[in-house]
Protein backbone atom coordinates (compact mmCIF):
# COMPACT_ATOMS: atom_id res chain seq x y z
CA UNK A 1 0.00 0.00 0.00
CA UNK A 2 1.23 3.48 -0.78
CA UNK A 3 1.50 5.63 2.35
CA UNK A 4 2.33 9.00 0.83
CA UNK A 5 -0.94 10.94 0.58
CA UNK A 6 0.32 13.12 -2.28
CA UNK A 7 1.24 10.10 -4.36
CA UNK A 8 -2.11 8.47 -3.66
CA UNK A 9 -4.03 11.54 -4.72
CA UNK A 10 -1.87 12.11 -7.81
CA UNK A 11 -2.60 8.56 -8.91
CA UNK A 12 -6.30 9.18 -8.33
CA UNK A 13 -6.10 12.32 -10.46
CA UNK A 14 -4.59 10.37 -13.36
CA UNK A 15 -7.61 8.07 -13.36
CA UNK A 16 -10.07 10.93 -12.90
CA UNK A 17 -8.57 12.90 -15.78
CA UNK A 18 -9.30 10.00 -18.13
CA UNK A 19 -12.97 9.95 -17.11
CA UNK A 20 -14.00 13.63 -17.17
CA UNK A 21 -13.68 16.38 -19.75
CA UNK A 22 -10.82 18.85 -19.50
CA UNK A 23 -12.94 21.78 -18.29
CA UNK A 24 -14.55 19.75 -15.49
CA UNK A 25 -11.16 18.47 -14.43
CA UNK A 26 -9.71 21.97 -14.21
CA UNK A 27 -12.75 23.33 -12.38
CA UNK A 28 -13.45 20.57 -9.87
CA UNK A 29 -10.26 18.55 -9.35
CA UNK A 30 -7.21 20.75 -9.91
CA UNK A 31 -8.04 22.98 -6.87
CA UNK A 32 -8.15 19.96 -4.52
CA UNK A 33 -5.17 19.24 -2.26
CA UNK A 34 -4.45 16.02 -0.39
CA UNK A 35 -3.57 16.75 3.25
CA UNK A 36 -3.49 13.44 5.15
CA UNK A 37 -3.57 9.64 4.88
CA UNK A 38 -4.55 7.68 7.98
CA UNK A 39 -6.01 4.16 8.34
CA UNK A 40 -7.05 3.75 4.71
CA UNK A 41 -8.70 7.23 4.78
CA UNK A 42 -7.36 9.90 2.46
CA UNK A 43 -8.27 13.45 3.51
CA UNK A 44 -8.53 16.05 0.76
CA UNK A 45 -8.97 19.78 1.14
CA UNK A 46 -11.65 21.53 -0.97
CA UNK A 47 -12.08 25.31 -1.35
CA UNK A 48 -15.58 25.67 0.11
CA UNK A 49 -18.80 23.97 1.13
CA UNK A 50 -20.40 24.27 -2.30
CA UNK A 51 -17.37 22.62 -3.85
CA UNK A 52 -17.77 19.64 -1.50
CA UNK A 53 -21.47 19.30 -2.22
CA UNK A 54 -20.87 19.38 -5.98
CA UNK A 55 -18.36 16.54 -5.71
CA UNK A 56 -20.79 14.68 -3.48
CA UNK A 57 -23.60 15.02 -5.98
CA UNK A 58 -21.80 14.49 -9.28
CA UNK A 59 -18.60 12.50 -8.75
CA UNK A 60 -19.23 10.11 -5.87
CA UNK A 61 -18.98 6.96 -8.02
CA UNK A 62 -15.81 8.09 -9.75
CA UNK A 63 -14.14 9.03 -6.46
CA UNK A 64 -15.21 5.73 -4.89
CA UNK A 65 -13.70 3.78 -7.79
CA UNK A 66 -10.39 5.66 -7.81
CA UNK A 67 -9.84 5.61 -4.04
CA UNK A 68 -10.51 1.86 -3.86
CA UNK A 69 -8.12 1.37 -6.76
CA UNK A 70 -5.37 3.02 -4.72
CA UNK A 71 -6.21 1.98 -1.14
CA UNK A 72 -8.12 -1.26 -1.57
CA UNK A 73 -11.72 -2.17 -0.75
CA UNK A 74 -11.52 -0.54 2.69
CA UNK A 75 -10.28 2.74 1.27
CA UNK A 76 -12.35 5.81 1.91
CA UNK A 77 -12.24 9.57 1.35
CA UNK A 78 -12.68 12.35 3.90
CA UNK A 79 -13.03 16.04 3.25
CA UNK A 80 -11.62 19.18 4.78
CA UNK A 81 -13.22 22.50 3.85
CA UNK A 82 -10.87 25.45 3.52
CA UNK A 83 -12.58 28.10 5.61
CA UNK A 84 -11.85 31.74 6.32
CA UNK A 85 -10.10 32.80 9.53
CA UNK A 86 -13.38 34.08 10.96
CA UNK A 87 -15.13 30.80 10.26
CA UNK A 88 -12.22 28.83 11.71
CA UNK A 89 -12.45 30.72 14.98
CA UNK A 90 -16.13 29.90 15.24
CA UNK A 91 -15.78 26.32 14.10
CA UNK A 92 -12.69 24.65 15.52
CA UNK A 93 -13.29 21.21 14.01
CA UNK A 94 -13.16 21.45 10.24
CA UNK A 95 -12.56 17.87 9.20
CA UNK A 96 -14.85 14.87 9.28
CA UNK A 97 -13.79 12.70 12.23
CA UNK A 98 -16.82 10.49 12.50
CA UNK A 99 -15.59 7.75 10.16
CA UNK A 100 -18.97 6.80 8.67
CA UNK A 101 -20.28 10.05 7.14
CA UNK A 102 -17.96 11.30 4.45
CA UNK A 103 -16.45 7.93 3.58
CA UNK A 104 -16.69 6.98 -0.09
CA UNK A 105 -17.00 3.22 0.45
CA UNK A 106 -20.54 3.54 1.87
CA UNK A 107 -21.77 5.32 -1.26
CA UNK A 108 -23.81 7.60 1.04
CA UNK A 109 -21.79 10.71 1.67
CA UNK A 110 -23.26 13.32 3.98
CA UNK A 111 -21.82 16.71 4.67
CA UNK A 112 -19.96 16.49 7.99
CA UNK A 113 -19.23 20.23 8.10
CA UNK A 114 -22.00 22.34 9.57
CA UNK A 115 -21.27 26.02 9.09
CA UNK A 116 -23.69 27.82 11.43
CA UNK A 117 -26.44 29.68 9.62
CA UNK A 118 -25.26 29.06 6.06
CA UNK A 119 -27.73 26.39 4.96
CA UNK A 120 -30.71 27.52 7.04
CA UNK A 121 -30.46 31.24 6.43
CA UNK A 122 -33.44 32.74 4.62
CA UNK A 123 -32.21 34.85 1.75
CA UNK A 124 -34.13 38.10 1.42
CA UNK A 125 -34.69 38.62 -2.33
CA UNK A 126 -34.29 42.43 -2.20
CA UNK A 127 -37.03 42.74 -4.82
CA UNK A 128 -39.62 45.48 -5.21
CA UNK A 129 -42.92 43.55 -5.11
CA UNK A 130 -44.64 46.17 -7.28
CA UNK A 131 -42.38 45.39 -10.27
CA UNK A 132 -44.30 42.56 -11.93
CA UNK A 133 -45.16 41.28 -15.38
CA UNK A 134 -48.73 42.51 -14.88
CA UNK A 135 -47.66 46.15 -14.89
CA UNK A 136 -44.87 45.76 -17.45
CA UNK A 137 -46.30 47.02 -20.73
CA UNK A 138 -45.28 45.02 -23.77
CA UNK A 139 -44.50 46.65 -27.12
CA UNK A 140 -42.33 46.09 -30.15
CA UNK A 141 -39.50 47.69 -28.20
CA UNK A 142 -39.33 44.97 -25.55
CA UNK A 143 -41.31 41.97 -26.82
CA UNK A 144 -38.34 39.61 -27.19
CA UNK A 145 -36.91 40.49 -23.78
CA UNK A 146 -40.27 40.12 -22.04
CA UNK A 147 -41.01 36.78 -23.72
CA UNK A 148 -37.62 35.47 -22.67
CA UNK A 149 -38.26 36.73 -19.15
CA UNK A 150 -41.55 34.86 -18.95
CA UNK A 151 -39.86 31.66 -20.15
CA UNK A 152 -37.11 32.02 -17.54
CA UNK A 153 -39.66 32.67 -14.78
CA UNK A 154 -41.48 29.44 -15.64
CA UNK A 155 -38.31 27.33 -15.64
CA UNK A 156 -35.35 29.12 -14.04
CA UNK A 157 -32.09 27.50 -15.01
CA UNK A 158 -33.92 25.10 -17.29
CA UNK A 159 -33.95 27.06 -20.54
CA UNK A 160 -31.24 28.03 -23.01
CA UNK A 161 -31.64 31.62 -21.76
CA UNK A 162 -28.98 31.25 -19.08
CA UNK A 163 -27.60 33.73 -18.52
CA UNK A 164 -30.27 36.18 -19.62
CA UNK A 165 -28.64 39.54 -20.38
CA UNK A 166 -31.00 42.52 -20.69
CA UNK A 167 -29.43 45.66 -22.11
CA UNK A 168 -30.62 49.11 -23.14
CA UNK A 169 -30.35 52.79 -22.32
CA UNK A 170 -31.31 54.31 -18.98
CA UNK A 171 -34.99 54.27 -18.11
CA UNK A 172 -36.18 51.64 -20.59
CA UNK A 173 -37.35 49.09 -18.03
CA UNK A 174 -34.40 46.70 -17.60
CA UNK A 175 -34.61 46.69 -13.81
CA UNK A 176 -38.40 46.36 -13.89
CA UNK A 177 -38.23 43.33 -16.18
CA UNK A 178 -35.41 41.66 -14.23
CA UNK A 179 -37.27 42.10 -10.95
CA UNK A 180 -40.54 40.98 -12.54
CA UNK A 181 -38.84 37.67 -13.37
CA UNK A 182 -37.70 37.32 -9.77
CA UNK A 183 -41.12 38.18 -8.35
CA UNK A 184 -42.85 35.71 -10.66
CA UNK A 185 -40.47 32.91 -9.61
CA UNK A 186 -41.10 33.62 -5.93
CA UNK A 187 -44.83 33.68 -6.56
CA UNK A 188 -45.00 30.37 -8.43
CA UNK A 189 -41.99 28.56 -6.94
CA UNK A 190 -41.63 29.84 -3.35
CA UNK A 191 -39.07 27.15 -2.54
CA UNK A 192 -36.58 28.92 -4.86
CA UNK A 193 -34.15 31.42 -3.38
CA UNK A 194 -33.95 34.61 -5.45
CA UNK A 195 -31.52 37.47 -4.90
CA UNK A 196 -31.44 40.87 -6.61
CA UNK A 197 -28.28 42.91 -6.15
CA UNK A 198 -26.73 45.88 -7.89
CA UNK A 199 -23.16 45.48 -9.13
CA UNK A 200 -22.16 48.29 -6.79
CA UNK A 201 -23.58 46.47 -3.77
CA UNK A 202 -21.96 43.22 -4.88
CA UNK A 203 -18.59 44.99 -5.08
CA UNK A 204 -19.02 46.60 -1.65
CA UNK A 205 -19.96 43.26 -0.09
CA UNK A 206 -16.89 41.64 -1.63
CA UNK A 207 -14.58 44.38 -0.32
CA UNK A 208 -16.15 44.02 3.13
CA UNK A 209 -15.55 40.26 3.06
CA UNK A 210 -11.87 40.90 2.25
CA UNK A 211 -11.56 43.26 5.22
CA UNK A 212 -13.18 40.68 7.49
CA UNK A 213 -11.19 37.73 6.09
CA UNK A 214 -14.49 36.13 5.07
CA UNK A 215 -14.21 35.75 1.29
CA UNK A 216 -15.14 32.06 1.42
CA UNK A 217 -18.27 32.88 3.40
CA UNK A 218 -19.14 35.51 0.80
CA UNK A 219 -18.78 32.95 -2.00
CA UNK A 220 -20.69 30.31 -0.04
CA UNK A 221 -23.61 32.68 0.46
CA UNK A 222 -23.95 33.51 -3.24
CA UNK A 223 -23.72 29.85 -4.17
CA UNK A 224 -26.86 29.14 -2.14
CA UNK A 225 -28.93 31.28 -4.50
CA UNK A 226 -31.15 29.62 -7.12
CA UNK A 227 -31.72 32.81 -9.14
CA UNK A 228 -29.13 35.59 -9.08
CA UNK A 229 -30.08 38.96 -10.59
CA UNK A 230 -27.24 41.48 -10.95
CA UNK A 231 -28.17 44.98 -12.07
CA UNK A 232 -25.81 47.20 -14.10
CA UNK A 233 -23.13 44.56 -14.53
CA UNK A 234 -21.11 46.99 -16.69
CA UNK A 235 -19.96 48.74 -13.49
CA UNK A 236 -17.69 45.79 -12.74
CA UNK A 237 -15.45 47.07 -15.55
CA UNK A 238 -11.79 47.43 -14.52
CA UNK A 239 -12.48 45.91 -11.07
CA UNK A 240 -10.20 42.95 -11.59
CA UNK A 241 -10.61 41.21 -8.21
CA UNK A 242 -14.37 41.65 -8.18
CA UNK A 243 -14.60 40.27 -11.72
CA UNK A 244 -12.51 37.28 -10.66
CA UNK A 245 -14.77 36.39 -7.73
CA UNK A 246 -17.89 36.95 -9.84
CA UNK A 247 -16.40 34.69 -12.52
CA UNK A 248 -16.12 31.81 -10.03
CA UNK A 249 -19.59 32.42 -8.59
CA UNK A 250 -21.07 32.59 -12.08
CA UNK A 251 -19.34 29.36 -13.12
CA UNK A 252 -20.53 27.39 -10.12
CA UNK A 253 -24.09 28.69 -10.32
CA UNK A 254 -24.30 27.99 -14.05
CA UNK A 255 -22.78 24.53 -13.76
CA UNK A 256 -25.22 23.71 -10.98
CA UNK A 257 -28.20 24.65 -13.15
CA UNK A 258 -28.96 27.90 -11.34
CA UNK A 259 -30.32 30.92 -13.23
CA UNK A 260 -28.30 34.12 -13.74
CA UNK A 261 -29.94 37.35 -14.96
CA UNK A 262 -27.86 40.41 -15.78
CA UNK A 263 -28.75 43.94 -16.85
CA UNK A 264 -26.46 46.38 -18.61
CA UNK A 265 -26.55 49.59 -20.60
CA UNK A 266 -24.64 47.89 -23.43
CA UNK A 267 -24.28 44.43 -24.99
CA UNK A 268 -21.49 42.13 -23.75
CA UNK A 269 -19.34 42.77 -26.84
CA UNK A 270 -19.15 46.48 -25.93
CA UNK A 271 -18.28 46.04 -22.23
CA UNK A 272 -14.86 47.67 -22.18
CA UNK A 273 -12.74 46.87 -19.15
CA UNK A 274 -14.41 43.48 -18.66
CA UNK A 275 -12.39 40.27 -18.84
CA UNK A 276 -12.90 38.31 -22.05
CA UNK A 277 -13.62 35.12 -20.13
CA UNK A 278 -16.53 36.89 -18.42
CA UNK A 279 -18.06 38.50 -21.49
CA UNK A 280 -17.75 35.19 -23.36
CA UNK A 281 -19.85 33.57 -20.64
CA UNK A 282 -22.41 36.35 -20.81
CA UNK A 283 -22.91 35.29 -24.44
CA UNK A 284 -23.72 31.69 -23.50
CA UNK A 285 -27.42 32.42 -23.10
CA UNK A 286 -29.62 35.12 -24.58
CA UNK A 287 -28.76 38.79 -24.97
CA UNK A 288 -31.96 40.82 -25.46
CA UNK A 289 -32.07 44.56 -26.01
CA UNK A 290 -34.75 46.97 -24.84
CA UNK A 291 -35.28 49.85 -27.23
CA UNK A 292 -36.97 53.20 -26.79
CA UNK A 293 -40.77 52.70 -26.79
CA UNK A 294 -42.81 53.97 -29.72
CA UNK A 295 -45.65 56.43 -29.23
CA UNK A 296 -48.33 53.77 -28.76
CA UNK A 297 -46.30 51.99 -26.10
CA UNK A 298 -45.59 55.25 -24.27
CA UNK A 299 -49.30 56.05 -24.25
CA UNK A 300 -50.07 52.58 -22.92
CA UNK A 301 -47.43 52.90 -20.19
CA UNK A 302 -48.72 56.25 -18.99
CA UNK A 303 -52.34 55.08 -19.11
CA UNK A 304 -51.50 51.97 -17.10
CA UNK A 305 -49.60 54.05 -14.55
CA UNK A 306 -52.58 56.39 -14.21
CA UNK A 307 -54.88 53.45 -13.53
CA UNK A 308 -52.43 52.03 -11.01
CA UNK A 309 -52.24 55.34 -9.15
CA UNK A 310 -55.95 56.12 -9.50
CA UNK A 311 -55.25 59.34 -11.42
CA UNK A 312 -57.10 60.83 -14.38
CA UNK A 313 -55.48 63.19 -16.86
CA UNK A 314 -57.08 65.01 -19.78
CA UNK A 315 -56.44 63.30 -23.11
CA UNK A 316 -54.49 66.24 -24.53
CA UNK A 317 -52.18 66.24 -21.49
CA UNK A 318 -51.50 62.50 -21.88
CA UNK A 319 -50.64 62.99 -25.55
CA UNK A 320 -48.48 66.02 -24.82
CA UNK A 321 -46.43 64.13 -22.21
CA UNK A 322 -45.90 61.11 -24.45
CA UNK A 323 -45.02 63.19 -27.50
CA UNK A 324 -42.34 65.10 -25.60
CA UNK A 325 -40.73 62.32 -23.57
CA UNK A 326 -39.65 59.67 -26.03
CA UNK A 327 -36.62 57.85 -24.66
CA UNK A 328 -37.14 57.33 -20.94
CA UNK A 329 -40.06 55.49 -19.33
CA UNK A 330 -38.90 56.54 -15.88
CA UNK A 331 -39.29 60.19 -16.86
CA UNK A 332 -42.86 59.59 -18.03
CA UNK A 333 -43.69 58.21 -14.59
CA UNK A 334 -41.85 61.12 -12.99
CA UNK A 335 -43.95 63.64 -14.93
CA UNK A 336 -47.13 61.97 -13.70
CA UNK A 337 -45.99 62.18 -10.08
CA UNK A 338 -45.02 65.83 -10.53
CA UNK A 339 -48.34 66.71 -12.16
CA UNK A 340 -50.29 65.19 -9.28
CA UNK A 341 -48.05 66.90 -6.70
CA UNK A 342 -48.31 70.31 -8.37
CA UNK A 343 -52.06 69.98 -8.71
CA UNK A 344 -52.52 68.96 -5.07
CA UNK A 345 -50.12 71.40 -3.44
CA UNK A 346 -51.00 74.42 -5.57
CA UNK A 347 -54.68 73.55 -6.00
CA UNK A 348 -54.40 73.79 -9.75
CA UNK A 349 -56.29 71.86 -12.36
CA UNK A 350 -54.16 69.54 -14.42
CA UNK A 351 -54.23 71.05 -17.88
CA UNK A 352 -51.92 71.60 -20.80
CA UNK A 353 -50.33 74.72 -19.29
CA UNK A 354 -49.41 72.87 -16.10
CA UNK A 355 -48.06 69.96 -18.16
CA UNK A 356 -45.79 72.33 -20.09
CA UNK A 357 -44.43 73.80 -16.84
CA UNK A 358 -43.74 70.39 -15.34
CA UNK A 359 -42.16 68.90 -18.44
CA UNK A 360 -39.61 71.71 -18.61
CA UNK A 361 -38.01 70.13 -15.51
CA UNK A 362 -37.56 66.87 -17.37
CA UNK A 363 -36.73 67.95 -20.91
CA UNK A 364 -34.03 70.56 -21.49
CA UNK A 365 -35.64 71.59 -24.74
CA UNK A 366 -39.06 70.25 -25.54
CA UNK A 367 -39.51 68.63 -28.89
CA UNK A 368 -39.43 71.75 -31.04
CA UNK A 369 -38.14 69.76 -33.97
CA UNK A 370 -40.85 67.32 -34.97
CA UNK A 371 -39.54 64.02 -36.29
CA UNK A 372 -40.82 62.15 -39.30
CA UNK A 373 -41.30 59.10 -37.07
CA UNK A 374 -43.59 61.12 -34.81
CA UNK A 375 -45.67 62.33 -37.75
CA UNK A 376 -45.93 58.78 -39.12
CA UNK A 377 -47.14 57.47 -35.77
CA UNK A 378 -49.65 60.28 -35.33
CA UNK A 379 -51.14 59.92 -38.82
CA UNK A 380 -51.16 56.11 -38.61
CA UNK A 381 -53.00 56.32 -35.29
CA UNK A 382 -55.55 58.76 -36.68
CA UNK A 383 -56.30 56.62 -39.74
CA UNK A 384 -56.06 53.40 -37.73
CA UNK A 385 -53.47 51.80 -39.99
CA UNK A 386 -50.14 50.16 -39.10
CA UNK A 387 -47.10 52.42 -39.40
CA UNK A 388 -45.38 49.72 -41.44
CA UNK A 389 -48.05 50.11 -44.14
CA UNK A 390 -47.06 53.75 -44.61
CA UNK A 391 -43.56 52.58 -45.47
CA UNK A 392 -44.66 49.64 -47.60
CA UNK A 393 -45.95 49.24 -51.15
CA UNK A 394 -49.66 48.85 -50.37
CA UNK A 395 -51.86 50.77 -52.83
CA UNK A 396 -55.05 50.60 -50.80
CA UNK A 397 -56.64 54.05 -51.02
CA UNK A 398 -56.95 54.72 -47.26
CA UNK A 399 -53.27 53.84 -46.76
CA UNK A 400 -52.15 55.86 -49.80
CA UNK A 401 -53.90 58.95 -48.41
CA UNK A 402 -52.34 58.43 -44.98
CA UNK A 403 -48.92 57.97 -46.56
CA UNK A 404 -49.25 61.07 -48.74
CA UNK A 405 -50.48 63.14 -45.81
CA UNK A 406 -47.53 61.99 -43.69
CA UNK A 407 -45.15 63.11 -46.43
CA UNK A 408 -46.98 66.44 -46.75
CA UNK A 409 -46.76 67.14 -43.01
CA UNK A 410 -43.12 65.99 -42.92
CA UNK A 411 -42.25 68.45 -45.68
CA UNK A 412 -44.08 71.36 -44.03
CA UNK A 413 -43.21 70.73 -40.38
CA UNK A 414 -39.67 69.36 -40.45
CA UNK A 415 -36.42 70.58 -41.89
CA UNK A 416 -35.73 67.33 -43.67
CA UNK A 417 -34.92 67.24 -47.37
CA UNK A 418 -37.23 65.56 -49.87
CA UNK A 419 -34.73 62.73 -50.20
CA UNK A 420 -34.56 62.25 -46.42
CA UNK A 421 -38.37 62.18 -46.24
CA UNK A 422 -38.56 59.63 -49.05
CA UNK A 423 -36.00 57.44 -47.30
CA UNK A 424 -38.26 57.27 -44.23
CA UNK A 425 -41.11 55.95 -46.39
CA UNK A 426 -39.54 52.77 -47.68
CA UNK A 427 -36.76 54.39 -49.71
CA UNK A 428 -38.99 56.38 -52.10
CA UNK A 429 -37.36 59.07 -54.23
CA UNK A 430 -37.92 62.82 -53.99
CA UNK A 431 -40.30 62.90 -56.96
CA UNK A 432 -42.72 60.64 -55.06
CA UNK A 433 -42.67 63.07 -52.13
CA UNK A 434 -43.41 66.00 -54.46
CA UNK A 435 -46.29 64.11 -56.07
CA UNK A 436 -47.74 63.23 -52.65
CA UNK A 437 -47.60 66.84 -51.46
CA UNK A 438 -49.46 68.01 -54.61
CA UNK A 439 -52.09 65.30 -54.15
CA UNK A 440 -52.72 66.40 -50.55
CA UNK A 441 -52.92 70.04 -51.58
CA UNK A 442 -55.52 69.16 -54.22
CA UNK A 443 -57.63 67.42 -51.55
CA UNK A 444 -57.29 70.41 -49.23
CA UNK A 445 -58.65 72.64 -51.97
CA UNK A 446 -61.63 70.42 -52.74
CA UNK A 447 -62.57 68.44 -49.59
CA UNK A 448 -63.59 70.42 -46.49
CA UNK A 449 -63.73 67.33 -44.25
CA UNK A 450 -60.22 66.37 -45.26
CA UNK A 451 -59.14 69.95 -44.61
CA UNK A 452 -60.55 69.72 -41.07
CA UNK A 453 -58.67 66.45 -40.53
CA UNK A 454 -55.37 68.02 -41.57
CA UNK A 455 -56.03 71.03 -39.32
CA UNK A 456 -56.69 68.71 -36.36
CA UNK A 457 -53.48 66.78 -36.96
CA UNK A 458 -51.43 69.94 -37.32
CA UNK A 459 -52.88 71.21 -34.03
CA UNK A 460 -51.80 68.03 -32.26
CA UNK A 461 -48.33 68.32 -33.73
CA UNK A 462 -47.97 71.90 -32.62
CA UNK A 463 -48.64 70.86 -29.03
CA UNK A 464 -45.14 69.49 -29.01
CA UNK A 465 -43.63 72.62 -30.47
CA UNK A 466 -44.21 74.59 -27.29
CA UNK A 467 -46.11 77.29 -29.13
CA UNK A 468 -43.06 78.43 -31.06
Amino acid sequence: MVNNYSSVWNNCLKTIKKNVNNQSYKTWFEPIKAVRLESNALTIQVPNKFFYEWLEEHYVSLLKQTIRQELGDRGRLEYQILMSKVAKNNNASETNKSGGPGSVNTGNIKNPFIIPGIKKVKIEPQLNPSLTFENYIEGDCNRLARSAGVAVAKKPGGTSFNPLVLFGDVGLGKTHLAQAIGNEILNTQPEKSVLYVSSEKFTNQFLESIRNHAVNDFVNFYQLVDVLIVDDIQFLAKKVKTQEIFFHIFNQLHQNGKQVILTSDRPPKDMDGMEVRLTSRFKWGLTADLQAPDLETRLAILTAKMMQEGVELPHDVVEFVCYNIQDNIREIEGVLVSLVAQSTLNRREIDLDLAKEVIQNFVTQMSREITIEFIQNLVADHFNVPVEKLKGQTRKRSIVIARQLSMYLSKNLTEKSLKAIGDQFGGRDHSTVIYSCRAVQDLLDTDSMFKDTVAELEKKIKLTMNDR
